[in-house]
């Protein structure tokens, strides 16, 4: 799979996630195969640039390119400026977020509430893609209701503007992620472009994942919730696209990187910060072993990075070893 001048290693992607995709999270995914990997979401208001937060986001020390980044506002010109300014700092593609749900996003009008403003998504692109030299990408819901599913529309706008790829989640605004993601539509947007499309929602098995791209026609798959606590899965579905076989993680590896996640994590923010950031990965790490409800409670109570770790390794050996 190739966007703009980048040839992917496999035609599967991390999707941007606002406090998960962070840089431990993505090297670890990328470790795993995934050939496509994209920072948090980053407000273009510039009064915002060196706040904690945005400093943690936009750090990709130890990571390969592409370093895509992405953008996420309402504001032509300030878009613009932001995606100049990630490009000054070293960035490879600026993404922009025309997909996000939340609520505290769409009552500023930006994420997947674009999508009700046409006219101010074309003015938005072509302002960013007009202020970098590097390639432009944008994220998008099928549209803002299901009354209103004008992705179409979007995408044919945003090709024109000349955005190099195109991801698609198959849910529209109102729907959040309830019900089940919708392939169909963005089948109808890949045969209407020229320009690479991902097709994003409900991806959490190889089977799903290629289910997706022959019901959509996309040249790729995007995974959001259904990394979270299994990097292991863009792996899984390589090699499910390449050969057919389902090869699954062995525990023990999948013990070891959790474990390397953790000491990433505290290495990354420090032990007092990494050890609530890591509460809700320990979470997800968990979900399906037996006896998960009352260790994650327990680890809600441990504030202590050490102790953390050597209840985790506990935990998962022992759970391992039952399972064995």
């Amino acid at each position: 799979m190739n966007i703009a001048h980048f040839t992917l290693s496999a035609p599967t992607a991390l999707a941007p996630m606002a406090g998960i995709t962070d840089n431990p999270f993505r090297r670890l995914c990328r470790a795993f195969g995934a050939g496509w990997t994209v920072g948090e979401m980053i407000s273009g208001d510039p009064t915002l640039r060196h706040t904690r937060k945005t400093l943690n986001r936009i750090d990709f020390s130890g990571e390969n390119s592409p370093i895509v980044v992405q953008i996420a506002g309402a504001e032509p010109q300030r878009l613009a400026a932001a995606a100049a300014h990630h490009a000054a700092l070293g960035a490879d593609v600026i993404d922009i977020n025309m997909g996000c749900p939340a609520k505290k996003v769409c009552r500023a009008e930006a994420g997947s509430a674009l999508m009700k403003n046409e006219k101010l998504v074309a003015e938005i692109l072509r302002a960013t893609v007009a202020a970098v030299n590097i390639p432009v990408t944008l994220k998008t819901r099928l549209g803002w209701d299901d009354e209103h599913l004008n992705v179409l529309d979007i995408a044919r706008i945003a090709q024109d503007a000349g955005i190099t790829a195109l991801a698609i989640h198959g849910r529209s605004r109102t729907q959040m992620y309830r019900g089940r993601a919708d392939y169909r539509l963005i089948a109808t947007v890949k045969r209407a472009l020229s320009i690479p499309v991902w097709v994003n929602g409900d991806i959490t098995t190889p089977e799903q994942a290629q289910r997706a791209l022959e019901i959509s026609g996309a040249d790729g798959v995007m995974i959001g919730r259904g990394a979270q606590g299994r990097p292991w899965l863009f792996r899984e579905i390589a090699e499910y696209l390449r050969s057919g076989s389902l090869i699954p993680t062995l525990p023990e590896e999948k013990v070891a990187t959790v474990l390397q996640h953790l000491q990433e994590i505290y290495t990354f923010y420090g032990a007092q910060h990494g050890v609530r950031i890591a509460r809700k990965h320990i979470a997800w790490y968990v979900q399906d072993l037996p006896e998960q409800a009352d260790f994650r409670r327990r680890m809600n109570e441990l504030n202590d990075a050490a102790l953390q770790y050597e209840a985790v390794a506990e935990f998962l050996q022992r759970t391992m070893n039952r399972d064995t």
